[in-house]
C-alpha cells in the first residue's frame, strides 16, 4: 500500500458557522487539525482555498437544515464531495461540540459507518429546476385563464373579478388586479 498521504476534510455545517477537520486517513490514528469558517461568499472561498492548501481530496458534511448547499456549491468540482445524513452521524449523549461532529464524520465516513444522502451532479439539477419551473408557471398561469375565459392563457385589460373566486371571493394577492402580461 502507498503511504501517500491522503487527506479527508469533515464539515460540520450551521447557518452561520462552519467546524471544519482535516486528517490524513492513511494514518492508524487521525490526527486532526481543525478551523472555524463563516458562511459568507468571502468565507466559503478562504475554505476551499485552505482545504486546497491542506491538499484535500474527499469532504464530507453534515448539516440538518439546508444550510450544506451554499458550501456544496462552492466546493463542487474542486473535492470528492459527500453529504452525511445527521442522524447517521449522532454523537453519544452529552456535551455536543461542532469539531467532534466534524471529527466523527470523517472517522465514520472511513469506516463505512455514515448513511449518505444523494445529492444529483449540476447538470440533473438544472434540469429539476426547470421542470419545475415549468410546471409551477403553467399551474399559476391555469387558474386565471380559466376565470377569464380565454384559453391562451392570457389576461386583456380588465381587471380580474375577485368575487368570482372561491376562498372569501378573493384571489390570492398576486393575482389580485391584473393588467396585460
Amino acid at each position: 500500500m502507498d503511504n501517500a498521504a491522503y487527506y479527508v476534510a469533515g464539515i460540520d455545517v450551521h447557518k452561520k458557522m462552519l467546524a471544519v477537520v482535516v486528517a490524513n486517513a492513511r494514518n492508524r490514528e487521525l490526527q486532526f487539525e481543525g478551523r472555524r469558517f463563516g458562511t459568507t461568499v468571502s468565507e466559503l472561498q478562504k475554505l476551499s482555498t485552505w482545504l486546497q492548501e491542506h491538499a484535500v481530496q474527499e469532504v464530507v458534511m453534515e448539516s440538518t437544515a439546508q444550510y450544506w448547499k451554499p458550501v456544496w456549491f462552492v466546493l463542487e468540482g474542486q473535492f470528492q464531495l459527500w453529504l452525511a445524513q445527521a442522524r447517521s452521524n449522532r454523537g453519544p449523549r452529552g456535551r455536543k461540540t461542532d469539531f467532534r461532529d466534524a471529527k466523527r464524520s470523517v472517522s465514520r465516513l472511513l469506516s463505512d459507518d455514515l448513511i449518505l444522502s444523494y445529492v444529483p451532479d449540476a447538470e440533473q439539477r438544472s434540469w429539476r429546476t426547470l421542470t419545475r419551473t415549468k410546471y409551477q408557471l403553467r399551474r399559476d398561469r391555469v387558474p386565471v385563464a380559466e376565470s377569464t375565459g380565454e384559453s391562451s392563457g392570457r389576461v386583456s385589460n380588465q381587471t380580474v373579478q375577485c368575487s368570482q373566486r372561491s376562498a372569501g371571493g378573493k384571489w390570492p394577492t398576486h393575482f389580485a388586479s391584473h393588467r396585460s402580461w
